[in-house]
């Protein structure tokens, strides 16, 4: 048996596909067991299981598929520790986790998803609806109204747009289009508190996911019932019952795990539950970003680029601006782009879909690698997924510019990888413009540690030196670091995140250099992309608007 002075945490990324768990140890960060699991049922984007339609733009997945992989994963990597290295489980003094948010859902006084209920099974607005359901465009665009004429200041901590993804329109969706889920529903949680309050029975509402998805403010609160009533009648007192919860800032204890949920991962209850985070946040301390002036991409099927500063700046096209919403002591910034992993999983396969997606994304890869900047004479717009920063507009969507009869599938592949690097560079200049310091540029995530071309691509693109982190799971182990604070320095925990993040983070930073032969080519090609950003995006911004609703009657 190991020492009882060495003491494990454990981490739990839920992403938009899968979930991940990691066992660290909180001496010096080594992650002794790793666990990942699928949902089962993905992510439903035309109907549900029982073959409900499901209208457009949504976005939905099944509750139960989160707590089967909570328990599956965490209770194998406490399993393959046990076994393997021979650990207590009594030495596990803390659990952290995260998910995407604004993944939200209703459930009923129990705190049990409103989908579990015969009656609401096969009405889609009771199941969860994941961070990229944007059918509720509308309510968002009345919302910003709303806010622009009784609150603009707190508007203009959210760069002056309401996102579809965001908790208060996905609120007002379900009371306009199915008022009986929404009286029906005792409260409505993001995925992050609905997960702590499933292990505690405490049901508490994080600082982080209500700050940046949910307009939440430490010293003003919520958006005023004035502006939510008007927002739609249902939510006249919305936040003294559905949103009702006590706001914890980051590294708070929720509790303990019931004796439950301790049987069903095979821990004690004495493990220390710490508060929800959004995964892309949770990342910035899991790749051992903790210095000011720092701006994180965590790079997957989406990429969220976080910063986090010692000043305050209100800046349009931010996705929020809160303080102590990443890190303690500074204001944090979030911008994003909602597609990246995801369009050039599309190109995969569409243009093949009978091959190894796997195989066909190294092939593309390589071939890929053999072009030098602008040999493939195509611009693209990497808006697949509509655009988060800094238009913000998911109606918003792609083009391949400069298509020939000579064109081949790695040139477009390439073209795509570079669009999302000017998109990077867009959003960075953007924030500079504004007043705001990045100082460092690092990178987490899948592809940055899975594809050198995209990276070198970035550095030269950016013309900056880019520190890619070696932590493949970084989401896992920053919401590990908070369960080894939510536990405590005396149960041989930490006092704070920085403290957690100094002793546990991975700095083996791999350093990707700009090459400066490139710098005039990737200029001129992104000058040219921001012709076309601001052409389809700003001016004719319509345009894509009106050829999504172009069908035959």
């Amino acid at each position: 048996m190991q020492s009882d002075l060495e003491k494990f945490v454990i981490g739990v990324d839920f992403g938009t596909l899968s979930a991940r768990a990691v066992l660290v140890s909180t001496a010096d960060g080594r992650v002794l067991a790793e666990e990942a699991m699928d949902y089962p049922h993905g992510v439903m984007t035309k109907h549900l299981p029982d073959q409900t339609l499901l209208p457009p733009d949504f976005a939905i997945q099944a509750p139960e598929d989160y707590l089967a992989v909570l328990e599956t994963v965490v209770r194998d990597v406490v399993h393959g520790a046990v076994e393997e290295a021979d650990i207590d489980p009594a030495q596990v003094i803390g659990i952290g986790l995260d998910a995407t948010s604004c993944t939200v859902l209703p459930a009923d006084a129990e705190g049990m998803p409103l989908a579990f209920h015969p009656e609401f099974r096969n009405n889609p607005h009771a199941w969860v609806k994941l961070w990229k359901h944007h059918a509720a465009q509308p309510q968002a665009d009345r919302l910003r109204e709303l806010l622009m004429q009784a609150d603009p200041e707190r508007l203009q901590r959210y760069g002056n747009h309401i996102s579809s993804e965001w908790l208060l329109p996905k609120l007002a969706e379900t009371a306009e289009c199915a008022p009986e889920v929404y009286q029906a529903a005792d409260r409505f949680l993001d995925m992050p508190d609905f997960l702590t309050g499933v292990l505690t029975g405490n049901y508490v509402v994080s600082a982080c996911g209500a700050g940046y998805k949910a307009l939440w403010d430490k010293s003003q609160g919520y958006p005023d019932q004035s502006v939510l009533e008007g927002l739609h009648p249902l939510l006249h007192d919305a936040v003294r019952t559905k949103l009702r919860g006590r706001v914890v800032p980051l590294g708070s204890c929720v509790g303990h795990l019931t004796p439950e949920w301790a049987e069903r991962l095979g821990l004690t209850e004495q493990t220390a539950v710490a508060a929800g985070n959004v995964d892309a946040h949770v990342s910035v301390p899991g790749a051992g970003v903790t210095k000011p002036d720092s701006l994180l991409m965590i790079m997957g099927t989406s990429t969220c680029a976080m910063l986090v500063s010692p000043v305050r700046k209100m800046i349009s096209g931010i996705c929020g601006i809160i303080e102590d919403g990443i890190l303690p002591g500074y204001y944090g910034y979030e911008a994003g782009q909602p597609g990246v992993g995801d369009m050039l999983g599309w190109f995969v396969k569409s243009s093949q879909p009978s091959a190894e997606e796997g195989a066909t994304h190294s092939l593309l890869t390589t071939r890929a690698a053999l072009l030098a900047p602008g040999e493939n004479h195509l611009i693209a717009l990497d808006w697949w997924n509509g655009n988060r920063s800094i238009l913000d507009n998911a109606s918003l969507s792609g083009m391949i510019l400069g298509l020939t009869l000579e064109t081949t599938p790695e040139m477009i592949y390439r073209a795509l990888m570079e669009s999302t690097a000017y998109g990077m560079r867009t959003i960075l200049e953007h924030c500079q413009a504004n007043g705001l310091r990045i100082e460092e540029i690092y990178a987490c995530g899948g592809i940055s540690v899975k594809n050198s071309l995209m990276m070198q691509i970035y550095a030269d693109v950016l013309q900056r030196e880019i520190r890619v982190s070696p932590e493949l799971q970084a989401p896992a182990k920053g919401a590990a670091m908070y369960g080894a604070v939510a536990a405590g320095e005396e149960a041989g925990g930490f006092s704070d995140i920085n403290a957690a993040a100094a002793a546990m983070a991975d700095t083996r930073y791999h350093v990707y250099q700009p090459n400066a032969q490139h710098k005039e080519v990737y200029d001129r090609l992104y000058h040219m992309y921001r012709e076309l950003h601001d052409q389809f995006g700003i001016h004719a911004r319509g345009f894509m608007q009106e050829l999504r609703e172009v069908t035959y009657k």
